[in-house]
């Protein structure tokens, strides 16, 4: 006799064939359990032994993090602080006191060619060493000091990358093209971030507030603000479609609408009435604006 069993393979074909007739829901993954779970108890009030809202929080991006590529989350190339190997022990410390960070990319000739990484505590070491009981010696080199890094593509998991890093034990990963540029950096912290959110110690300074209203009715904005934020504070939208819908940020809008990176001073007039006035820029890229709304916009004439 012929075992009717759901085991069987028989047996979770002719079950999976009742379900559809039911149309009963099939079993999903474990993690849409877990999701379909947290879900479920949204709703429900708090039980003191239940998970809280900022554990369930970190519990929905742990689940989501197998959906993130290392580009996703990488610092991008243009914010990236790194060091030249030419530098001696004194720039050294110079360049971690002003950067305030724990870690630096060492780059030989420019940033496509990231040769490591330096580590504060590897430098202060010097320092207690120097200033210790132990006799003075000379400063250590560069190469001396220098760490390895992972050097990996945009494409890859978020979840192999971390463990690789564990594996490999470094906190640094280089993010390179196609064309083996320097595209972007991840440490372990940024993955972690994506888990528990943002991690701020004594040493970071408080960001300042990426849009301020200003005495005549416009607004001074940093250029990284996003176009959806923007739309809830000023109550205008400055997405448009012949612009093109691939920019997210007010930087990025600046520089589609000239055709290229404008230069501090300049102004643009957006099809919605607003004047985008380009702040500061270093030539590379877009910083701060000023929108001054459309009623302004005699003003703004009459001045010039």
């Amino acid at each position: 006799m012929s075992d009717p069993s759901p085991r069987s393979a028989g047996g979770a074909s002719f079950w999976s064939a009742v379900r559809e007739l039911l149309h009963l829901k099939a079993p999903g993954s474990l993690r849409e359990s877990i999701e379909e779970a947290i879900d479920d108890h949204l709703e429900e009030s708090a039980d003191p032994d239940d998970l809280d809202q900022d554990e369930r929080t970190m519990l929905r991006n742990m689940l989501h993090l197998s959906e993130q590529q290392a580009g996703d989350i990488a610092v991008p190339r243009s914010d990236i602080l790194a060091i030249s190997s030419a530098c001696d022990f004194k720039a050294i410390v110079r360049q971690f006191r002003e950067a305030g960070h724990s870690r630096l990319p060492v780059f030989a000739d420019n940033l496509d060619s990231v040769i490591g990484m330096l580590h504060v505590k590897d430098v202060y070491a010097v320092i207690a060493d120097r200033f210790g009981k132990r006799p003075a010696t000379g400063f250590p080199t560069m190469d001396e000091l220098l760490r390895p890094v992972l050097f990996v593509p945009p494409s890859m998991p978020v979840v192999d990358l971390l463990t690789e890093m564990r594996r490999k034990r470094t906190h640094m990963a280089i993010i390179v093209d196609e064309y083996g540029g320097t595209d972007g950096l991840v440490t372990i912290e940024d993955i972690v971030e994506e888990i528990v959110g943002e991690i701020e110690d004594e040493h970071d300074e408080e960001e300042a507030a990426l849009i301020l209203k200003r005495p005549d009715g416009g607004f001074e904005a940093d250029a990284r603000l996003d176009l959806d934020d923007l739309e809830k504070v000023v109550g205008a939208s400055f997405v448009d479609t012949e612009l093109g819908d691939e920019v997210d940020t007010l930087g990025g809008l600046s520089f589609l609408m000239a055709g290229r990176v404008p230069e501090t001073g300049e102004t643009l007039q957006h099809p919605n009435g607003w004047t985008i006035e380009i702040a500061a820029s270093d030539g590379r890229r877009v910083e701060r604006v000023v929108l001054h709304p459309p009623d302004a916009e005699p003003a703004m004439q009459e001045q010039a």
